[in-house]
């Protein structure tokens, strides 16, 4: 079943071309939600730097409700979309490429950010940062 949703977002999404820059992301002292360092496996579909579908099992970093920063070993392009599927709970979420670091022993670090918000998509309860009503997303 899940395959279906990942072939369809991967294709929806895969633009054919690059430029071949990476770029990075721009640092902000004011976050949408807490990050917390979690060691964690899943499993990233998406198309490789090439335009090669690949599947392959990975490690998150640093996660938070609107993402992560995870080590792939594909090379992938910044914009290009991912599946990320939890392992434990089969649970999936379509996510856009916003950060690429230098590649290292481990792989690349990649920063993803969810397309939808999804608090409990790593099994973690994530504080809502000060200031924020409980009827308004915080930016």
């Amino acid at each position: 079943m899940w395959e279906h949703l990942s072939e369809r977002a991967i294709d929806r999404f895969w633009r054919g071309g690059h430029d071949g820059r990476m770029v990075e992301l721009a640092q902000s002292s004011q976050r949408r939600s807490q990050r917390v360092f979690h060691k964690m496996r899943l499993q990233a579909l998406g198309r490789s730097h090439e335009g090669r579908k690949f599947r392959e099992m990975c490690e998150t970093l640093v996660v938070s409700a609107h993402g992560g920063l995870l080590n792939l070993l594909h090379e992938v392009d910044n914009g290009e979309m991912l599946v990320l599927v939890n392992p434990e709970t089969q649970e999936e979420q379509e996510c856009r490429i916003v950060y690429l670091g230098e590649p290292g022993n481990r792989g690349t670090r990649v920063g993803v950010e969810f397309l939808t918000p999804a608090p409990h998509f790593w099994g973690i309860d994530f504080e809502r940062p000060s200031g924020g009503s409980d009827n308004q997303p915080a930016h």
